[in-house]
């Protein structure tokens, strides 16, 4: 089932075109990754998502029906800007927040002490908001985000000011809420995170979505049948044994064998590449070359700009 789509969505400021036809459709219990350069249209969209600008064009559907101003209360949104008020101390602001979100003070002191105590955070109750630091804010932030248990999160730039620690503490709770049944949206440049999180992306690029799908199926599309082969050390050159049409990329030895990455024809099959080599070589280990999310992301962008110009 789709949580949530945006059909055709087109967005214009004065002079610019920040979304132009924009279509994404969102699995509901799934985390997709919303994708692009700076300036592609990422924020934009999440905005009108969360009905904070209004869209020109286009249409918005939530749970199989137009997205409506009351379903604000079943979104949760962390912005890349952080809107903390900075002189409130962290445990009157979080209350005020989480009532802001439809929940009883009752409701929100339980919900909150409870998520003090797993980010152990509970010191910081009586501190104001300006005596943290950016982490330790955006961890505020992010538990007041998910405190009303929303059936749709939102993360812009979740990461952002994170240290490595810190981040994965983020990750494995955006993970757990997945598996609580919630869809989760987030938009981020750290590729590494998209592999680690997403099940599903779009990735926008001058204010058009130019890629979307399963992670699994568009990192399969964009294999180059390349693949990593360690051997023996043997004293003849790979190419003078291997058809002209199977490429040598690199080579090098190390202590124990000798490893290169060969991209093979497009009919061709691993199981070609080998019985090649097995005449010449004893072989220890042949390994596909997947493409990275980083890989395929500035292909896709790199290639749309060459073909522009």
């Amino acid at each position: 089932m789709i949580l949530f789509a945006a059909d055709n969505v087109t967005k214009q400021y004065s002079g610019h075109k920040a979304l132009d036809k924009v279509s994404v459709a969102v699995p509901e219990g799934k985390i997709f990754g919303l994708l692009g350069p700076n300036g592609a249209g990422k924020t934009t969209l999440i905005r009108i998502i969360n009905q904070i600008i209004a869209l020109d064009e286009g249409a918005l559907m939530f749970n199989g029906r137009k997205l409506e101003p009351g379903d604000i209360s079943a979104i949760g949104y962390l912005p890349e800007e952080r809107g903390l008020y900075k002189k409130m101390t962290v445990g009157e602001q979080s209350l005020y927040l989480a009532q802001l979100k439809g929940l009883t003070h009752h409701e929100a002191l339980t919900r909150l002490k409870f998520w003090f105590d797993k980010f152990e955070i509970r010191s910081w109750w009586n501190r104001k908001v300006e005596e943290l630091s950016k982490g330790m804010q955006q961890k505020v932030q992010f538990l007041i985000t998910i405190i009303h248990e929303p059936r749709l999160l939102i993360f812009d730039e979740p990461f952002s000011g994170f240290d490595p620690i810190n981040a994965s503490i983020l990750k494995e709770e955006i993970l757990a809420q997945k598996e609580k049944g919630a869809t989760v949206i987030f938009s981020t440049h750290n590729m590494a995170s998209v592999e680690e999180l997403c099940d599903d992306i779009a990735l926008i690029n001058k204010s058009k979505v130019v890629l979307d799908g399963s992670v699994k199926e568009i990192k399969k599309k964009y294999k180059t049948n390349t693949y990593i082969v360690s051997f023996n050390s043997f004293d003849k050159p790979l190419e003078s044994i291997l058809p002209p049409a199977f490429q040598v990329l690199s080579e090098f030895s190390d202590a124990d064998h000798r490893h290169a990455t060969l991209k093979l024809p497009i009919d061709a099959t691993s199981n070609d590449m080998i019985r090649l080599l097995l005449p010449h070589v004893t072989i220890y280990s042949v390994n596909e070359r997947i493409p990275n999310m980083n890989d395929i992301f500035i292909q896709v962008v790199t290639n749309r700009e060459v073909s522009e110009n």
